[in-house]
């Protein structure tokens, strides 16, 4: 049956102070959409966000080999002049291990949307890739007008009551054939190398029995039911409801997706705006719920325009997010509860750790805190199995991080309760002169209800911010613990290029790192953004390595 969608309203992710502003900038937002109207799917007739960057190579950091066939399966080949000139034409039940779906560069985009149900094996995975064009192009799916092939109707479900829902998600979907047993997940697959775009309510294709419908509002470019060892790297992603969703359920092992990396990837131009049918807090770039969930190296770029949804949402066990550039959003990290499978999650000590770190992190404070640690569902009481008993109730690992606030107010990190703590080290936090002294805040504030205290904990160790930070605003302080305040190393001018995020020379940031508290030790620094955002490796250039994310 349908997962429930989560329920985070905006009066419990954002502080009072920004809830005003927030608010603000809503009425705006709806003026200039025409009101929201719900024929318009929350975007308007045309709400394909700007003109995409000219492509980029695939970074060597994320070891893809050349789009080829593995030698160990089927080779199916989608292009013109191929045995296979559309989506529609491959036989996507029938995959198995190492067989390999190459989609070929060509002018025109593809208009396929499709089910990938897959079993491989470690040695021989199932792989799906872009082979790219003359001028580095990524072949590109188009969910707008897409045809779904008709041998997958009883694939996505046997019961007509949910076939509709299954179709409309997804441009692609991993989960089993619902033909299959139960107890059945796909198993090593591997997207690379694709644009994929346009699942959204403005966009309609065509369903399993030819007719022609309209996708969900709670729906994603790529939506993963189910599977163990995903990978999804080096695509362009946009123009959806969500970019990338990942779902786990309580039924079982088989129904948790299970080791999920997220690589490489350029995130943009998702989400929806409010209208009649949707308040557009649910969607995000990319939204995950899985156990051992890596994010890396990816653009998150801005959502759609007056979207109100995050970058990173992620509800996972043993979640890792390192080495990204992430702009805009109401938080830019939001890291809550396991809603939809708190017993797996909860009895799983890899949920109470969290690390991010290497991160490039721009946005407007206006819009909601920088980092959100803990979770999203209030009112609950111990013993409950939704909301603050399923907290993450455990330590985020913040180190090594750039951030750049921007707007009229910023708070950096939003703690729910006591039983959540920060670790934070190593990190550049630059308030722009937009951000008035007074408004520079550590901690935002939190409401919350006994037995729990609000307010979390924050322990600071070396970091650079700018000077006239406080723990919080006059008119709003906070409950709970912020610890090491004098650890923190200030100044009224930048240390790095806003820019590139590159430390200045001579600037006090340089050979400034701190060795990590003991739960973090094993996790080193190796990698960073270089220029267009390609990772690299990052060498250090004195006696020790710089605050921030960026070596000079």
């Amino acid at each position: 049956m349908p997962t429930k969608i989560d329920r985070d309203l905006m009066n419990s992710t954002i502080s009072p102070r920004l809830a005003a502003l927030f608010r603000s900038a809503l009425v705006l937002s709806l003026s200039a959409c025409g009101g929201g109207s719900s024929s318009s799917g929350g975007g308007g007739p045309n709400p394909t966000p700007g003109t995409p960057p000219s492509p980029s190579p695939p970074a060597t950091t994320l070891n893809l080999a050349a789009c080829a066939p593995s030698g160990l399966g089927t080779d199916y080949q989608v292009g013109d002049g191929k045995a296979y000139t559309a989506l529609e034409q491959v036989p996507w039940e029938n995959l198995g291990p190492g067989d390999t779906v190459r989609i070929f560069y060509r002018a025109a985009p593809y208009a396929g949307k499709f089910l990938i149900a897959a079993q491989g094996t470690s040695a021989a995975p199932v792989r799906i890739c872009g082979v790219r064009g003359p001028n580095n192009e990524r072949p590109i799916i188009d969910g707008n007008g897409a045809v779904t092939r008709a041998e997958l109707r009883d694939g996505y479900s046997q019961d007509p009551r949910y076939r509709p829902i299954h179709e409309a998600r997804s441009v692609i979907v991993i989960k089993p054939l619902a033909t299959q047993a139960y107890e059945a997940y796909p198993s090593y697959i591997q997207i690379d190398g694709l644009n994929i775009k346009r699942a959204h309510p403005s966009y309609t294709f065509r369903d399993t029995a030819g007719a022609t419908e309209r996708y969900g509002y709670f729906g994603s470019c790529i939506w993963i039911d189910r599977g163990h060892h995903i990978l999804i790297a080096d695509n362009e992603i946009s123009d959806c409801s969500q970019g990338i969703f990942s779902k786990s359920t309580d039924d079982g092992d088989f129904a948790v997706s299970k080791d999920l990396r997220i690589a490489g990837n350029y995130l943009w131009g998702n989400g929806i705006v409010p209208d009649a049918n949707d308040d557009g807090f649910h969607n995000h770039s990319s939204y995950t719920q899985s156990v051992g969930t890596v994010i890396e190296f990816n653009h998150y770029g801005p959502l759609r325009a007056g979207a109100l949804g995050n970058p990173i949402k992620d509800r996972s066990v043993g979640t890792v997010v390192r080495y990204n550039r992430i702009d805009e959003g109401a938080h830019s990290i939001d890291l809550v509860e396991a809603e939809d499978f708190p017993i797996t999650a909860t009895t799983n000590p890899a949920y109470r750790t969290t690390f991010v770190y290497g991160n490039q992190i721009k946005k407007s404070g206006d819009t909601g805190s920088f980092i959100h640690y803990g979770g999203d569902h209030f009112g609950s009481a111990p013993g409950n199995s939704w909301g603050e008993p399923i907290f993450r109730k455990g330590t985020l690992f913040f180190f090594n991080n750039t951030v750049y606030a921007t707007g009229r107010g910023a708070e950096l990190f939003q703690v729910d309760t006591t039983e959540e703590r920060v670790e934070v080290w190593n990190n550049i936090f630059v308030f722009d002169a937009s951000v008035p002294i007074g408004l520079r805040s550590m901690r935002a504030k939190r409401d919350g209800n006994p037995p729990w205290t609000p307010g979390g904990i924050v322990n600071l160790g070396r970091n650079w911010i700018s000077e006239g930070w406080a723990d919080s605003d006059i008119d709003h302080p906070v409950q709970g613990q912020l610890l090491g305040s004098a650890n923190m190393l200030s100044g009224s001018t930048p240390p790095i290029d806003l820019l590139s995020m590159t430390p200045i020379a001579g600037s006090i940031i340089l050979d400034k790192n701190q060795a990590p508290p003991s739960g973090a030790s094993a996790w080193t620094v190796d990698y960073q953004l270089g220029p267009a955002y390609v990772p690299m490796a990052r060498t250090v250039t004195g006696s020790s390595l710089d605050l921030g994310a960026v070596e000079r």
